[in-house]
Formats: structure tokens, sequence, C-alpha cells
């Protein structure tokens, strides 16, 4: 299928990436409009399974929703945004059911970055703030070089608000995911 300069919704990425030869492909949707992504390095990947195994077991072990790795999410209603954190949760209580073999109808309640060579933080930091524009609660910025994470809250006053947490630290689930516990050095290890 050509790629033409024109909007999109979510059916027709969908399409797209059905089309043969087309599954390496990795898109987001903002305001109808393709982002290409680039695909993740070994690092990056690293740490993704990493968190989505510490993740995925917790909320499995205490029933509390579903762990995900870079799959699509858009706002229930809006067929013209669609983001792939690299990491998701999401809570039983809003998870659609039977879980969607396309892309999921509600944003995640944790979405989780990590960085890339290519990310700038304020690139970064912008996407938390649309996350949380689109109903995501909690969002964590990964930053493998630094070994550090940037914990970003949804603020009803509109000024962001995170902590930046280093090795020695612990990353917590706070009211997403109560309980979730994890050491950074367990993580960047």
């Amino acid at each position: 299928m050509e790629l033409r300069q024109r909007l999109y919704d979510i059916d027709e990425l969908w399409e797209l990436y059905c089309q043969p030869g087309n599954d390496h492909m990795r898109y987001e949707l903002i305001d109808g409009v393709l982002i290409e992504m680039s695909g993740p390095g070994g690092r990056h990947g690293k740490l993704a399974v990493r968190l989505g195994r510490y993740l995925d077991i917790f909320a499995e072990e205490n029933d509390l929703g579903i762990v995900t790795v870079e799959s699509g999410y858009h706002p229930p209603g809006d067929r013209h945004t669609l983001l792939l954190p690299d990491l998701a949760f999401i809570g039983l209580e809003k998870a659609p059911e039977p879980f969607p073999e396309r892309f999921v109808p509600v944003m995640p309640d944790l979405a989780v970055e990590i960085q890339s060579p290519s990310n700038t933080m304020t690139e970064l930091r912008n996407r938390a703030k649309l996350y949380f524009q689109l109903g995501t609660t909690l969002v964590w910025i990964v930053m493998p070089a630094a070994q550090c994470v940037e914990v970003h809250r949804a603020q009803t006053i509109g000024v962001p608000q995170y902590d930046t947490l280093r090795l020695g630290d612990t990353l917590n689930g706070e009211d997403v995911l109560p309980g979730f516990a994890l050491e950074l050095n367990r993580l960047f290890h």
C-alpha cells in the first residue's frame, strides 16, 4: 500500500499493518498523521522485557490487569490518534473484554517509554503530557544510559509533576498498581 500525504484513521493503519511485507512497520497516529517509529535497539528490548516481566507477574498474581508490550492504544471515540507505548498496564475494570486482537480502544493506566538514542527528553516529556491529555494516569520514562526513571503523574492543575529515581531508589506502582515495588538496581543490572 502506498503511503500518501493525507490523514489516516486507526482502521486504515491496521489495514496498512496487515499488508504483505509490512510486519516490521511501527507507526503511531497523532491527529491522523502517520508518525514512523524506529525499531528498538538491544538494550531497549532487554529493559522492556525485564520491566514487563516484573509488571506482568505482579499484575497476574494480584489479579489487577493486563500488561502489554508495544501495543497500540487509542482514546475511546478518537479514530485518529494511536500511541504505542513500549510497555503499558491497563486495569481489569477498564480493560475491554474480550481483550482486542487489534488496537486497544482505551488508554492505558500506566504507559512506559524507554528512551532510545534518537529520543530527546523534551520529546519524551511531551509524550507524557499527551498520554495525560488522553487519559493515562501514570507515565514512566526509563533512561537506560543514565540508569534512572522519571515518574510522571497526571495533575489536575496542569503543571507537570515528576520525580527522578536513580540506582538505590525503588519504583512503585502508586495508585495504578498498588503494592508494586521494584528496586532500580534490579532493573538496570
